[in-house]
Order: C-alpha cells, then structure tokens, then sequence
C-alpha cells in the first residue's frame, strides 16, 4: 500500500511539472547587433559574422541594408562598411556578448589599435529593453546613439523602439543627432 501511495505521488508530482514546462513560455527578446568593417574583403567580413551568429545558435531574422560610412573619433583609416542585425533570442545578454566576442576573434579582430582598422567589429547594441552595468557588457550601448553609423541601420530596422536610458525612439535620436558623418547605402 505504501508503494502504490508513493507511486500515486509520484505520479501527480510528475503530472504537475509536466503541465508547468509544457505552458512554461520562454521570453525571447530581440537583440540589436552593429557590424563594421574596413579591413580586407569588407562586405565578405559582414557576411561571415552573419553566418557565424547563425552558427553560435543566435537566429538573426532581419538585416539592414549595409552602409558605407566614414570612420569617426579615429586617425585617417579606410572606409567602413556597417549594417546591423535584428536576432530574436533567448540568450542572455552577456552570453551573446561572449558569443559575438569570440567570432571577432575567429574573424581575425585584433585590438592593437584602440579604435584602429578591423577586419569586424560587433556591438551589442540593445538587448530588448534592458539596462546592464557588467565588467563585459553595458546596455544599452554607451555611445550607439551618438553615432550616424548605427542609428541609420538602426532606424532602418526599429524607428520606433524606445531608448531605455534616454526614453526615445530611435528615429528621434536620428533626427537630433549631431554627428554629419557621411553614411550611404553601399552598392557593390
């Protein structure tokens, strides 16, 4: 009789978080990651970091059109080529920091140079609308909205997502913006 009560709770327990993990959600975000590059075969390096964000199990579901842009706070350097990429994710923030950190690397992403030429450059710009103060990650991005660069693939993508520091959207930031760097739809 004990076993067939302990088999009996057992069973129910099991039922139990059964029924929660089937109707658990699981909150995904969507992330904002900025790409640059000025260094060797610009537009191939893009595509590589595409496909290596693909391959860190991070799905990218929308891309901007890419830009080519002067580089800016920087010495005299080649031309970048920029874009961003919207990912829908559950992954933690700082986990795809990490990720993206390490296809730098295998990209060839060397820091020699503060600020200098790279062969990619990816920054994690926005994580939905979270705010994160960590060693590895600060969000939003500390700078994005000073910068041309970003802000035109940005709003290309998500004109009205809010900043979550600032409280506006990101075509408003576009349109106060101060930087008069040239950004232009690149044409192969």
């Amino acid at each position: 009789v004990c076993y067939l009560l302990l088999f009996a709770v057992c069973c129910l327990l099991f039922a139990v978080c059964y029924l929660r993990f089937a109707t658990m959600t699981i909150d995904t975000a969507n992330a904002y990651v900025s790409l640059g590059s000025n260094l060797g075969d610009r537009a191939g390096n893009l595509l590589l970091a595409i496909r290596g964000m693909l391959d860190a199990g991070l799905e990218v579901t929308r891309l901007s059109q890419v830009y080519e842009t002067e580089p800016v706070e920087t010495f005299a350097q080649p031309r970048f080529l920029n874009m961003v990429a919207e990912l829908q994710t559950t992954v933690e923030p700082e986990q795809v920091m990490m990720r993206l950190l390490r296809l730098e690397e295998s990209l060839g992403r060397t820091r020699d140079i503060p600020k200098g030429p790279r062969t990619i450059d990816l920054d994690l710009l926005l994580y939905g609308d979270q705010i994160v103060a960590t060693k590895l990650l600060t969000l939003p991005h500390p700078r994005f909205h000073l910068r041309r660069f970003v802000l035109v693939p940005l709003a290309e993508l998500a004109p009205r997502f809010i900043h979550p520091r600032l409280d506006e959207t990101v075509r408003e930031l576009l349109e106060q913006l101060i930087d008069d760097a040239e950004v232009r739809s690149w044409r192969p």
